[in-house]
């Protein structure tokens, strides 16, 4: 899913998550109520895998030019409506960035990667090369 415009802010949920030893993927029920109950100014969208495996449910948060964030253990019963605080945090960012201390709840240490926006645009600029004969 593309961004809408330049303004617009991604909730990326990862859908097929779940813990050893159980069949449910809880990212699918994360995702329908953040698309239920939409932060303003944000597109929500699933994604297969987010190679947090060992950390479910994954959550990341994206928009051009800010730092993004993947988050880590989310469950939906407790962390909804930090997920949605720190929407409207990120959201009024200018740069994305903000320390460990200044995220709600149990995102303060649940942070998986904190990726700074200029290392984001580089790779979406890159174009993927083809291996080279032997």
């Amino acid at each position: 899913m593309a961004f809408s415009d330049n303004s617009r802010h991604r909730i990326t949920v990862c859908i097929t998550c779940r813990e050893k030893g159980r069949e449910d993927r809880p990212g699918a029920h994360l995702l329908a109520a953040l698309q239920a109950d939409l932060p303003e100014g944000f597109d929500v969208c699933a994604v297969k895998c987010m190679a947090g495996c060992s950390r479910p449910c994954t959550v990341a948060y994206q928009a051009p030019g800010k730092a993004t964030y993947l988050f880590g253990d989310i469950v939906l019963e407790e962390d909804l409506a930090d997920l949605k605080t720190f929407a409207a945090q990120y959201r009024a960012l200018e740069d994305g960035w903000c320390s460990s201390v200044d995220r709600p709840g149990k995102l303060r240490r649940t942070t998986l990667a904190r990726i700074p926006a200029q290392i984001a645009q580089v790779i979406q600029s890159v174009d993927v090369c083809e291996e080279e004969p032997a």
